[in-house]
């Protein structure tokens, strides 16, 4: 462990100094020449310094890979909602300053020690989900949580100005990042990493629960409540899966005709009715849906979808992120037989559901170019998310570098 130790030819120490990380870096040219291992890689990325302020285009420090990590040089990166969401109620989970960013695709720069399943070169996305494959939640079939998760975990890989910075292990507006290998699923080699980063997030967490977490049956009737990304993938697994109806609910009727082209049999807009949206679908349906999918991350909303269902056999899923409010419903809606659960990344073991979903595309068995909407750079970050904002994008994909 010493000689090993010796012969790392980067050191860096971190330390706590009233908030702040100070960081040191030495390169050991002649150990480098020997050993091949990385040097600390300065790069572009985009920091948000504080909440709800633009980001800033910054040069920051990316340490080189530690043991079980790859260093992966990011070509294109999304901006999913969850995102806004960070920026918005972060401070309350997270020490600004942040980059954020987790639905990309990249290729491996460099790999550190015991990383195996990778080489320099690979085609890669990294996901928010780990699967080590070894822990009592990976080797279960009932989850697809990880034991050994770097989701919302503290990393020393990103240095500026002396103060680290990370998020979600991913943190994919930059450049280069680094990435526990668990967190990091191999794609095709033919894989266009511009469309394939869709699939780290957004696609996989709606079409998953449609299909893994509801379990949409063939002829079935469906409500989705939320047209972006997320709730248009869950349209798309529940096509997918063979039900007959699929209502999508949203109070911009501009997304219906994106909704159709997902699958979507018929539109309501809850702005359009006196009555509650649950006793505007129970009417439409004799009773309620079969299943119902809530894609926006609204507590409200969530009950609302709950009592979409119909009871019995209702199944309603949670799909939208948020941990601000607590959720809350009658009794009586549960005890009459109504399923009321959550699904994160769409239930996807999540290396092999981001393989299966690439192949998938590869394939054409599901859309994902149909999901992109305007194609923008790192530098353009800000207007990406005014965008989505605004509610004029459904994905945004930036080129953070060439391939």
């Amino acid at each position: 462990m010493l000689t090993h130790v010796l012969l790392f030819c980067f050191f860096y120490t971190f330390k706590k100094k009233s908030g702040q990380i100070e960081s040191s870096f030495t390169t050991d040219a002649a150990v480098l020449a020997v050993t091949g291992i990385s040097a600390v890689i300065r790069c572009k990325a985009a920091v948000a310094w504080e909440p709800n302020k633009p980001l800033v285009i910054e040069e920051i420090e990316v340490a080189p890979p530690q043991a079980n990590e790859v260093r992966i040089k990011i070509v294109a990166s999304s901006l999913c909602r969850s995102d806004l969401y960070l920026l918005r109620e972060g401070k309350k989970d997270f020490n600004f300053p942040l980059v954020l960013g987790h639905e990309a695709a990249g290729i491996v720069e460099s790999v550190g020690p015991g990383v195996t399943e990778f080489k320099q070169g690979d085609k890669v996305i990294p996901i928010f989900i780990s699967q080590c494959r070894e822990c009592r939640f990976c080797k279960s079939p009932k989850t697809n949580l990880c034991d050994n998760s770097g989701f919302l975990t503290d990393s020393t890989r990103f240095i500026i100005r002396k103060k680290l910075i990370q998020y979600m292990g991913t943190s994919t507006f930059s450049e280069y990042t680094v990435v526990n290998q668990n967190a990091v699923a191999k794609v095709d080699p033919a894989a266009p990493l511009d469309k394939v980063c869709l699939l780290g997030c957004g696609i996989c967490t709606g079409y998953g629960a449609a299909v893994n977490t509801a379990k949409v049956e063939p002829g079935s009737t469906c409500a989705v409540f939320g047209l972006g990304a997320v709730g248009l993938a869950a349209v798309m697994g529940c096509k997918a899966a063979g039900a007959k109806r699929i209502i999508a609910v949203d109070t911009n009727p501009d997304k219906f005709d994106k909704a159709k082209e997902f699958g979507a049999t018929e539109f309501v807009n809850p702005n359009d009715h006196d009555k509650p949206i649950s006793q505007v679908l129970s009417d439409m349906t004799s009773g309620g849906v079969d299943y119902s999918l809530e894609c926006i991350g609204n507590v409200g909303v969530m009950r609302s979808a709950l009592e979409s269902c119909v009871k019995g056999w209702g199944i309603s899923v949670i799909v939208g992120f948020t941990n601000v409010h607590d959720l809350s419903t009658r009794p009586v809606q549960l005890l009459l037989g109504r399923t009321w659960t959550g699904s994160a990344f769409g239930g996807f073991k999540s290396k092999d559901g981001v393989q299966q979903m690439v192949k998938a595309y590869m394939d054409k068995k599901i859309k994902v170019d149909e999901f992109i909407t305007h194609n923008l750079t790192l530098n353009e970050v800000n207007d990406a998310i005014e965008l989505l904002k605004q509610g004029k994008s459904i994905r945004t994909v930036m080129r953070i570098s060439p391939e």
